[in-house]
């Protein structure tokens, strides 16, 4: 053995030993062995063509409905551009277009717009069903993943509602400095409800709801700071009219995006790591540990194809008369619904 393996074999030891680094190096493989990069740059991509007519959707619908109310209304549209600090306002502030069109070509536009925005939804359900390894033919199929598009599109409009409703809580008191604490505290509390919600909708349904929270309450406050940041830019960088300021607000709006959809598959694999208690995993191979086997016989019968395709995995690595725990699948049976916890047995 080279002194560079040794150190590394040392390293890995010890971060196995501690618990929070074996959680985070868990984590960080499981993100590597589901393709976590590719499932982060399909949504970023699908995110960066959905995003206009989602926009356009929401401020639309918030614009009908709120209607009779125009404070209320303009409060519903101010936070629908407050969800993109980059492009939210532009766009939202033409987008009275729309609603001056005839009933028909409202109606056919919406029914364009809410297709197009449902893609999202749609990308958001296969990356989750790649991060708890769910087989193919137990994702649900077209009628189903249209249904939880809408439902995570109307997640969507509850949230922005919500926003606007709790906003006014800046408005009261004469304590600027408690009003912020709160307003944050509003802020990442309304963030992760509806990561909490969108898990939920796009999430295969055999996972309990109790392991959808503590990533829903990362991803809250991830998405929060970035709001933050995303406001920071616009007010000190991206404001020139120039056409170097165009092209730092797309590409700004890229990397927004990538950042969002990093938080969101990270924070899935957060609940996953939790739920089926993959840690801690070796980074130098041999040997494997335990949650190394679950993982990646995860991985294999995850890729089941078809209801008449048997798969089966074992491993030869371990010692005579070694007793397989129940945390590791044999068969796509076993994590379809997802794997038991480790209390609960086989």
């Amino acid at each position: 053995m080279n002194p560079v393996e040794r150190l590394l074999r040392k390293a890995d030891g010890a971060q196995q030993r501690f618990t929070p680094s074996a959680f985070v190096v868990g984590v960080l493989r499981k993100y590597a062995d589901d393709n976590g990069g590719v499932l982060v740059a399909n949504l970023t991509h699908v995110g960066f063509v959905s995003l206009f007519p989602l926009l356009l959707v929401l401020v639309t619908v918030l614009g009908l409905v709120a209607a009779v109310d125009n404070g209320f209304r303009e409060a519903a549209i101010d936070a629908v551009a407050n969800q993109v600090p980059l492009i939210g306002r532009q766009l939202t502030a033409n987008v009275h277009e729309l609603r001056r069109s005839s009933a028909i070509g409202l109606a056919v536009g919406l029914a364009a717009l809410l297709w197009g925005s449902t893609r999202l939804a749609r990308a958001g359900l296969f990356t989750m069903a790649q991060v708890w390894n769910l087989p193919f033919p137990a994702r649900p199929g077209h009628l189903p993943r249209l249904g939880r598009s809408l439902l995570f599109l109307g997640l969507l409009g509850c949230a922005v509602i919500a926003t606007t409703l709790l906003a006014g809580l800046s408005s009261y008191g004469k304590h600027p400095a408690a009003l912020d604490v709160l307003a944050v505290a509003v802020d990442v509390t309304v963030n992760g409800g509806m990561y909490l919600g969108a898990f939920r909708i796009l999430t295969p349904r055999g996972v309990p709801g109790r392991d959808l929270v503590p990533g829903a309450l990362a991803a809250g406050v991830g998405w929060t700071v970035l709001q933050v940041l995303g406001t920071y830019l616009v007010h000190h960088y991206l404001h020139s009219s120039s056409v170097y300021g165009v092209f730092a607000t797309v590409l700004g709006l890229v990397a927004w995006i990538y950042l969002a959809a990093e938080i969101t598959v990270v924070c899935a694999e957060v609940n996953v790591v939790l739920a089926r208690r993959l840690w801690p995993r070796s980074i130098v191979q041999p040997p494997l540990t335990e949650a190394d086997r679950a993982s990646m016989a995860l991985q294999a019968l995850g890729n089941q194809r078809r209801e008449e395709q048997q798969v089966e995995v074992t491993f030869c690595d371990r010692g005579p008369g070694a007793v397989e725990p129940p945390t590791t699948p044999r068969t796509p049976g076993e994590i379809s619904p997802p794997a038991p916890r480790p209390e609960e047995g086989p």
